[in-house]
């Protein structure tokens, strides 16, 4: 019987597998220990190693937290403070119910967690970085490396900007929705309907524990869901492609007099005292996926 070499898979932007990849963000990492773990030789290339500091990816349904224990990865909720999620509050018209998960037929402790996208995501990546098949690597991944139509692997370079090559029969591009790489694969139209806008409220407590809240406002949604013991994020769909100005101050005055009033009364003064502390965050939201020979786009 002849052993089958597991082959390399490059990832960057946030993943890479000889496979080589671009990314270590939630994809990019997740992916980097799996290969990983089954014998491959993995190479992530991403540009910053440091924690990141986002503002969605922060609420795990109970399907995901069954997926992390599919793949070895459960341990990454435990050390970082992620509170249990039971199911949802949903208000509407001065109204408001909760509904629980349906978790009858599972283990005790398969409920979703919440927690900070951040916290998880460097969890993720030390777990990748102990397997001894996995380099992770901070660098920049200046382009694809495309030889007829295929692609071979990323040039990169490093902080001093000294350029390197590397190839792998399969390359993974996980480097988010501000991906320098995406142009060159791809047209698709850019359509910005809305905005996430972001808060973190303190010193409060939800009307239902250990439960997304989710305000059927007008014009748009809004959530509250723990991030930890302490802290509850708030994100306002803001509905346009421009989003009103932070700094001219035209976004606290949004929040104050349209989204304010809409709030439950027990988050009322912490969803105040959020927007006077300034720290107002926003993002967009696209996702999209492209195949060519030998590469994946996430």
């Amino acid at each position: 019987m002849h052993s089958r070499r597991r082959s390399t898979v490059n990832i960057f932007g946030y993943i890479g597998a000889f496979r080589v990849g671009e990314g270590a963000g939630v994809a990019g990492a997740t992916l980097a220990y799996t290969l990983g773990k089954d014998g491959r030789r993995v190479h992530v290339i991403e540009r910053d190693l440091s924690e990141p500091d986002r503002i969605v990816g922060e609420l795990l349904q109970p399907g995901g937290y069954l997926k992390l224990l599919e793949l070895g990865l459960e341990d990454c909720v435990d050390e970082i403070n992620a509170q249990r999620i039971f199911g949802y509050a949903l208000y509407k018209d001065g109204k408001n119910t909760k509904l629980s998960y349906p978790l009858e037929n599972f283990d005790s402790g398969v409920p979703g967690r919440s927690f900070q996208n951040g916290h998880f995501i460097q969890q993720v990546r030390e777990k990748a970085s102990s397997l001894p098949n996995v380099k992770l690597e901070q660098r920049t991944v200046t382009s694809l490396l495309e030889e007829n139509g295929t692609i071979k692997g990323v040039n990169y370079k490093n902080k001093s900007g000294q350029e390197f090559t590397t190839k792998a029969p399969l390359t993974i591009v996980c480097d988010g929705c501000f991906s320098n790489l995406r142009r060159s694969l791809c047209n698709p139209k850019v359509e910005v309907p809305s905005h996430f806008v972001g808060l973190i409220l303190e010193n409060c407590n939800l009307p239902y524990e250990n439960h997304g809240h989710v305000i059927l406002g007008d014009p748009s949604p809004i959530l509250f869901y723990p991030i930890s013991s302490t802290e509850i994020r708030c994100l306002v769909d803001v509905s346009g492609q421009k989003l009103p100005s932070v700094g001219n101050g035209e976004m606290a005055n949004y929040l104050k007099t349209v989204v304010a009033p809409q709030v439950p009364l027990e988050l009322y003064t912490s969803f105040i005292a959020a927007i006077d502390k300034g720290n107002i965050r926003s993002m967009l939201l696209a996702a999209f996926i492209r195949m060519l020979e030998s590469m994946k786009l996430l």
